[in-house]
This record gives C-alpha cells, sequence and structure tokens, in this order.
C-alpha cells in the first residue's frame, strides 16, 4: 500500500542549475524584525477580515481581491528592487504547492476570524508556532534546541492562560476552524523555507499572489455581488495589510529559521488586544493580561539567546 505524504519529497524542490539564493546569509535579527512587522500587518488585516464579515463580504471573496489589490504594488516593489529578474521560477512546481497549501491556509484563517472574536481567533492561531517548530525539525532537519522549545512553550501556556476564560462561550466549529487554520500556517511556513531553498522571496511572494487570483478569479462570476463604499474600502485596506504581511513574512523566513522567528507571532495578542477594544469594544480580561505577559516573555527571552549567540560566534 502506497504511503501517503503530506508534503512532497525534497526532490520535487531540488533544482539541476545553482539558484543564487539557495543557501541565503542567516540574520537572525532582520528575519525577527521583518517577522515583528508582518505579524502586525497580519493583527491589522484580520481586523478588516472580521468587519467585512459583518458587512456581509464573501470569505473566498476577500481573499481573491486581498490578493487582486496586492499584486500591483508587489510587482512594483519588485520592479523597484532587486528587479523583474528575480521571479523567475527554478522549479514551477514548488510554486504550485506552495500555493495549494497557503490558500488552505489562508481560507480557514479567514474563515475563523469571521466566526470567533478577533482576540479568540488569533489567540488559537498562536498554535501555529509549535506545529512550524515540530515540522521544521521533521522536515527541514533545524535545529531547535531547548531553550527555544522552552521560549515556544512559555508562549502556549500564555495561550492556554488567555483562553481560559472563554473557552466554554466559543462555538465548536468556529474553534476546531481555528486549529485548522493553525495547522496550515505552520505548514505554510515550513513550505515557504522549504521552497525558500531554491526560489527567491520576490518570486515566491508574487507566483503565490499570480497563481491565487487565477483559481480564485475563476469563481468569482459565480459569487460576486455589487459592494458599497465601505466594503470596498475594507476590500482595499485587506489587499493593502496581506500583501504587506506576505512580503515580510516571507522576508522573514529568508533570513531566519523557522524555530527563531515562530515565537515573536505571539505580538499578535497586542494588536489583537488593542484592535479588538478599539474597533469591535473588546475589554481583555485580567487572564488575558498575564498571558500576554508570558506571550511576550518568550519573545523577548528568544531575543536575548540570539544576541548572546550572534556574540559568541
Amino acid at each position: 500500500m502506497p504511503r501517503l505524504r503530506f508534503f512532497p519529497p525534497a526532490s520535487a524542490f531540488r533544482t539541476s542549475r545553482a539558484a543564487p539564493n539557495e543557501r541565503p546569509t542567516q540574520r537572525p535579527m532582520l528575519g525577527i524584525l521583518f517577522r515583528l512587522i508582518a505579524v502586525s500587518s497580519v493583527a491589522l488585516m484580520a481586523t478588516m477580515v472580521k468587519l467585512g464579515g459583518e458587512t456581509g463580504l464573501e470569505t473566498v471573496e476577500m481573499i481573491f481581491w486581498r490578493f487582486a489589490f496586492a499584486l500591483p504594488p508587489t510587482l512594483l516593489w519588485v520592479w523597484l528592487g532587486p528587479g523583474l529578474a528575480r521571479l523567475r521560477p527554478n522549479r514551477i512546481r514548488a510554486h504550485f504547492w506552495r500555493a495549494g497549501v497557503g490558500l488552505f491556509a489562508m481560507y480557514m484563517v479567514y474563515w475563523s476570524v469571521t466566526l470567533l472574536p478577533l482576540a479568540e481567533a488569533l489567540t488559537i492561531g498562536f498554535a501555529a508556532p509549535l506545529f512550524a517548530t515540530a515540522l521544521s525539525a521533521l522536515l527541514l532537519k533545524e535545529a531547535v534546541g531547548i531553550y527555544r522549545w522552552a521560549a515556544i512553550a512559555a508562549g502556549l501556556a500564555g495561550v492556554a492562560i488567555v483562553m481560559q476564560p472563554s473557552t466554554g462561550n466559543l462555538p465548536l466549529i468556529g474553534v476546531l476552524v481555528a486549529l485548522g487554520a493553525a495547522f496550515g500556517v505552520g505548514c505554510a511556513t515550513v513550505t515557504i523555507r522549504q521552497v525558500g531553498r531554491s526560489e527567491s522571496a520576490e518570486a515566491i511572494v508574487v507566483w503565490f499572489s499570480v497563481i491565487a487570483v487565477c483559481l480564485l478569479g475563476a469563481l468569482m462570476p459565480f459569487i460576486y455581488s455589487p459592494h458599497s463604499a465601505e466594503q470596498w474600502l475594507i476590500l482595499a485596506l485587506i489587499g493593502l495589510f496581506g500583501g504587506l504581511g506576505q512580503i515580510f513574512i516571507t522576508l522573514s523566513l529568508r533570513f531566519a529559521p523557522v524555530p527563531v522567528i515562530a515565537p515573536f507571532d505571539y505580538a499578535q495578542l497586542l494588536w489583537a488586544v488593542g484592535l479588538g477594544f478599539i474597533v469591535f469594544g473588546d475589554i481583555p480580561a485580567a487572564a488575558t493580561w498575564a498571558g500576554a505577559l508570558l506571550i511576550v516573555g518568550s519573545g523577548l527571552f528568544t531575543l536575548y539567546r540570539e544576541r548572546r549567540r550572534a556574540r559568541l560566534v
């Protein structure tokens, strides 16, 4: 009986010719900075998605316009920066695989945000670094030391504290979708890292957008409906923040391994608390603040360890 695979074999991502960024220079501090910018953009995008869901926008349509609006400025970013030659793919199959995993993760994330309060949806999503760390150790053979595992564990403990007061009030379907989103994001994170061994960061971002626009665009005639000015503004902001998040997520994975940057995804909790209060009037419980301190502390500890390691190298 053939063995099933969740990921394609490593040979699917190998290239017979040398790629200029096959072994990218590792700059962990820069990778961490890019990750913080990325998670801030993603939190703002999630806020727009929730607002869009409340105004009646369909999840698939929000994902389509997120790519449609973000693709032109992304191409401009490449053209003004490293140049369009960076978009030449070495392994086109890898980009299709990355797009499939990414679209699954994105659909689950958007859906969970429409089903749950913003803070709860993003908080459950913090299980993604655990999936990413385990998968990176298993598939990419990246070293995951005891200190990094401890930081991840501390962050997840903080997530548990935040979730404790309200878990009984959350709909089961929303919790399951959010957990599926966390797994999907973890898979997408490792897939980007894997594809990045032969493809440039710019190619990964742009080809994902192009493939998504083509696939989802084929569905638009069946789900499109006229929109108000408010809805178009929401769709445009989803594209803006989503595009920025995608660019900086990809760049962060080019400069640092998954276990180093994954704990900093917890910074989304601060955004979730702030935006939840400002936009939706949600007042966080005391347990939310206690969990937030533990989560942020785990990220700061990882930053301290990385700086100390850099001095010793």
